[in-house]
């Protein structure tokens, strides 16, 4: 079944080193368009994380987080540059021997050195990767699963307006053999009363004719069974998960253009106001297709 573009995930998981916890928030949008909120040291994962998410949801805008705790020092990677502190406490001391100064070293001082301090590693400890990325999955599967709830709802809302759009489709059928009849009549009427005003000759072949040109403009028929065959196409689709939301919006715009063609040609008054109920209610299918994937 389709699925909403619309949800939200979230996994959290505590261990004796770390804590984390993904969170996943996701509206709807022409592509899948990823954005991370990381922290900096885990940023090279981005590329092969985006591919797990692709195993999940196609298109939409999606915020993901993660909230991330180490309990152990060793797992931030961070060392002093023990070589060049001792390097510099060295040259400071010689000099102050050299000129006969007492010398005690602050090692408070090195806490603001930032050029002691470095990332000892460029690659988190496997262990803690292993897990994140763990808890990333177990977050897109909650995320699915409320994109999924959603889209149920959004499936059987769509399912009883298109039913209503076929009922408005009948209507529009059922109208048009009237039409056409009524205008049968009323033109051979009045091209009758215009012939006796003036005189003329009545010519059946030529009434034949106009008639034809008459039905031929009013016809509706192709229009109405191209009209059926999309609302019977979207019924299809909503029963299947296949990028069903690119599908239905293109069968929206042809179900459109055929009921607009429909109204323009009939021209008539109640064939006119289902057209526009018609129209109407295309318009909030419309709506809740876009937040379909």
């Amino acid at each position: 079944m389709p699925v909403s573009m619309t949800g939200f995930g979230r996994f959290e998981s505590t261990e004796d080193k770390w804590s984390h916890c993904w969170e996943i928030r996701s509206v709807n949008s022409r592509y899948l368009d990823l954005k991370w909120r990381l922290p900096g040291f885990l940023r090279g994962y981005e590329s092969r994380w985006e591919k797990l998410v692709r195993k999940y949801g196609s298109r939409g805008r999606v915020d993901i987080s993660l909230n991330l705790e180490v309990f152990s020092a060793e797992l931030l990677g961070i060392g002093l540059n023990k070589l060049q502190a001792e390097a510099m406490i060295t040259q400071v001391r010689d000099m102050a021997t050299a000129d006969g100064v007492d010398f005690t070293p602050d090692y408070n001082r090195l806490f603001g050195l930032s050029s002691l301090w470095r990332d000892a590693s460029s690659e988190p400890d496997p262990k803690l990767a292993a897990s994140i990325t763990a808890g990333l999955e177990g977050a897109l599967a909650n995320w699915r699963e409320s994109r999924q709830a959603e889209g149920d709802d959004l499936v059987v809302d769509l399912k009883e307006r298109f039913t209503l759009l076929k009922e408005y489709g009948e209507t529009v059928k059922a109208k048009v053999p009237e039409i056409l009849e009524m205008r049968r009549v009323a033109l051979i009427e009045r091209v009758t009363n215009m012939m006796e005003t003036l005189g003329a000759e009545y010519s059946e072949d030529r009434m034949i004719q106009e008639v034809a040109i008459l039905t031929d403009k009013l016809d509706v028929s192709e229009e109405a069974t191209r009209l059926d065959a999309h609302l019977d196409r979207i019924f299809e689709v909503l029963n299947s998960n296949k990028d069903a939301g690119k599908r239905l919006d293109f069968l929206l715009q042809e179900t459109f253009r055929e009921i607009n063609t429909c109204g323009n040609k009939c021209q008539d008054i109640e064939v006119s106001r289902v057209v526009v109920e018609f129209k109407a209610e295309l318009e909030k299918c419309r709506e809740q297709v876009q937040n379909i994937e």
